[in-house]
């Protein structure tokens, strides 16, 4: 029994010397510094916040894209149009003596067609004011006067 003691001994103390030897060197946290953590946390709240700002940029772009290309778009163009032309035929109907439908036809105007209101402004801006009223005359049946107006505005 004291050979076993002899050997054990010394191997006990050794294996206690190098556990104490490989955890006194082991590193104490993740590898990560406090500052490394607080820099991933933000690099990911930019990314969200990034993310966040290009959905609704592309939701604008939409937007717009509805309202500039309304062939992509052919059931609010018909309602808009059948708005328009309600809003013509009630003019119409009240139009009496002195023109009292006039304001009628300058509602009717302003909900024109997409299409039809982007060759108004082609024309308008290109100088061709007359061919543009007669143009808005044409579709929307007012008079020269409100027509007119309408086209300088633009």
């Amino acid at each position: 029994m004291g050979d076993v003691l002899l050997v054990m001994l010394p191997a006990l103390i050794l294996a206690t010397v190098l556990w104490a030897v490989t955890r006194a060197l082991k590193p104490r946290n993740s590898g990560i510094s406090e500052a490394e953590r607080y820099q991933q946390e933000l690099a990911v709240k930019s990314q969200a916040h990034y993310a966040a700002q290009v959905q609704a940029a592309v939701a604008a772009r939409a937007k717009v894209e509805a309202v500039t290309r309304p062939s992509q778009n052919s059931q609010q163009q018909s309602q808009q149009a059948d708005h328009a032309r309600s809003l013509l035929a009630r003019g119409a109907s009240g139009a009496t003596g002195g023109r009292p439908g006039h304001e009628d036809a300058l509602l009717a105007v302003g909900h024109l067609s997409p299409q039809l209101l982007l060759q108004l402004q082609s024309l308008a801006r290109s100088g061709d004011k007359a061919k543009a009223a007669r143009l808005l005359r044409h579709s929307t049946q007012s008079d020269f006067k409100t027509a007119k107006n309408y086209v300088d505005r633009l």
